[in-house]
């Protein structure tokens, strides 16, 4: 219910849902603050560096996301990926976003976010970086994500389609996984289980 009302503000009432941001923003850091800061990734994978969202510049971002084909936002659209639009969810302290850095080549190799509540729930995604597809790095940002969601104590969710095998086999294989609810489009709404 939360992720249709979600949506529905997001899409056609922005500027409630970037009240509603500010307001889970700072609720958010009261209840969560101190216990984001404890956490401690063991999920990286060798040859690639973890660097929060905020600390790589939005031009980084901005080319990561050009790079990708067309059939990568098939399934994956989260938020905006202009500037400004990244720019706001790289100060939003409520969205734990991260990126892969490929430490030979100074690339971004993938994408990962937990975009929390203050009421203890958060939905997670991620993207691989077409040149860096078949390596296993979103089944180890899955397990990233589930170590910061879980090691701050908030429920995880997540929408993969059906006909995007790669993104809910990388889903299933780090994490155990509970049906929500089959969504239209051919979407499962999934709780990601400790």
């Amino acid at each position: 219910m939360l992720y249709k009302i979600a949506h529905i503000l997001k899409e056609k009432i922005p500027f409630v849902w970037a009240m509603i941001e500010k307001v889970n923003e700072f609720l958010f850091l009261v209840r969560y603050g101190r216990r984001i800061k404890s956490i401690k990734v063991q999920y990286v994978p060798e040859g690639y560096e973890l660097k929060a969202m905020r600390d790589v510049s939005t031009e980084m971002m901005e080319a990561f996301f050009r790079h990708q084909p067309k059939d990568a936002y098939s399934f994956f659209r989260p938020h905006k990926i202009d500037a400004e639009s990244i720019r706001k969810l790289q100060k939003n302290k409520s969205y734990l976003a991260y990126v892969l850095i490929d430490k030979e080549k100074n690339n971004l190799a993938g994408y990962c976010f937990n975009r929390c509540f203050f009421i203890g729930k958060g939905f997670r995604g991620r993207m691989v970086d077409i040149d860096y597809r078949g390596k296993g790095l979103g089944t180890s940002m899955n397990k990233i994500l589930n170590e910061v969601g879980f090691g701050i104590g908030i429920r995880l969710f997540e929408t993969v389609s059906k006909d995007n095998i790669a993104s809910y086999r990388s889903a299933v294989a780090a994490s155990n996984v509970r049906i929500v609810e089959e969504l239209p489009n051919n979407d499962l709404y999934l709780e990601i289980l400790p």
